[in-house]
């Protein structure tokens, strides 16, 4: 079952069906489940169980009146106070312990007298494959669940990718050229590291880290230290191809990826070089010179988003720009531009006649 499908059919069940989902690790099957709790506007309170003893579930005793109770955990208590998704992760890699405390939970909704709230959803991950030390799972477990096979397609990673906002453009870009690397789906060899999506979004968190996202090292930008970086999250054969990919690219910009698309190409523009941007400038500008409406000019957000981009450049191209826009002679257009950047180029000019 690809995302898509998964999330609308999980969240249209009813609360009391619990969730199982199955499918090798690294496909996402947290963030997945994270998006469910989007959609439903639920906190999701994420146990990797295959970390967990019995008593991390059960809680520890304690004697009340003269009587020994278990006191639960606090996020059980979460769970039973208010409307939650309860996600257990890695399910058949836990214990058999834990995985009976489980069962406790998705039979009976409740531990030891402590209830779920009615509206709490229980879902569980496993992972499957000949290369993970599991657990047999007891069938009688299985069948209190609905179970699926999650097979997410690129498709759903790109998608996933893109709205989240997260993932550096051009590593998107890479894998939305090259599918076959967002995740080994051949025979893993002990030792070796490779891609999956999961490594794709921690080497997205330690790049931005360490400021050598893709999208600033491409070209000239291009940090030796990346390679080391990336291969030891995707695996050195992705790597090399990753880093030529890199190093090779370089970004071409039309004026309607910056008035129609600055929001979702800035972090690219931004990474450009001095030369490119002003190259990007005049591209605006004779876009601007050649727009055909001569009584409205350019529309509000396509200036809006053309100065958001100016204002990222340095004080001259600010004002070179605002000279050739002048010069276009295109009135309506020149004072949409001048009501937006009219007051800072005043500024530019005069902190500079002062220098002088």
């Amino acid at each position: 079952m690809d995302i898509k499908t998964f999330v609308q059919v999980i969240s249209k069940l009813p609360p009391q069906i619990a969730v199982l989902a199955k499918g090798p690790t690294g496909i996402g099957k947290s963030h997945i489940v994270h998006q469910v709790g989007d959609r439903l506007n639920m906190e999701v309170i994420d146990r990797r169980l295959s970390q967990m003893t019995e008593g991390d579930i059960i809680g520890l005793p304690e004697l009340v009146d003269g009587v020994t109770r278990f006191a639960p955990i606090d996020w059980f208590v979460r769970a039973c106070n208010k409307p939650v998704i309860l996600f257990f992760d890695e399910l058949n890699r836990a214990t058999i312990e834990v995985q009976q405390c489980a069962f406790q939970i998705v039979l009976d909704r409740e531990l030891n007298g402590h209830k779920l709230h009615p509206e709490t959803r229980v879902y569980a991950a496993v992972n499957e494959g000949s290369e993970y030390q599991v657990t047999e799972m007891d069938p009688a477990l299985l069948r209190r669940f609905f179970v699926t096979s999650l097979e997410p397609t690129v498709q759903d990673w790109l998608t996933w990718a893109r709205n989240s906002k997260r993932i550096d453009p051009l590593m998107v870009s890479f894998i939305e050229k090259y599918p076959a690397r967002l995740r080994h789906t051949g025979q893993l060899e002990p030792g070796k590291v490779y891609p999956n999506p999961a490594s794709w979004d921690r080497l997205n968190t330690a790049l931005t880290y360490a400021e050598m996202c893709p999208s600033q090292s491409c070209g000239e930008n291009y940090n030796p230290l990346f390679y080391s970086m990336c291969s030891g999250f995707i695996g050195p054969e992705t790597t090399i191809a990753f880093v030529d990919f890199v190093k090779n690219h370089e970004f071409k910009f039309s004026a309607e990826d910056v008035l129609n698309d600055y929001e979702k190409n800035k972090t690219l523009i931004y990474a450009l070089t001095t030369d490119k941007k002003n190259d990007l400038l005049n591209i605006i500008v004779t876009y601007a010179a050649t727009y055909k409406d001569d009584k409205e000019g350019l529309p509000l957000h396509q200036v809006e988003n053309a100065c958001a981009f100016v204002n990222t450049c340095s004080d001259e191209m600010l004002v070179n720009f605002m000279n050739m826009i002048m010069e276009t002679k295109k009135l309506p257009t020149i004072r949409k531009f001048h009501k937006l950047l009219g007051n800072k180029v005043v500024e530019v000019v005069n902190a500079a006649n002062t220098v002088t």
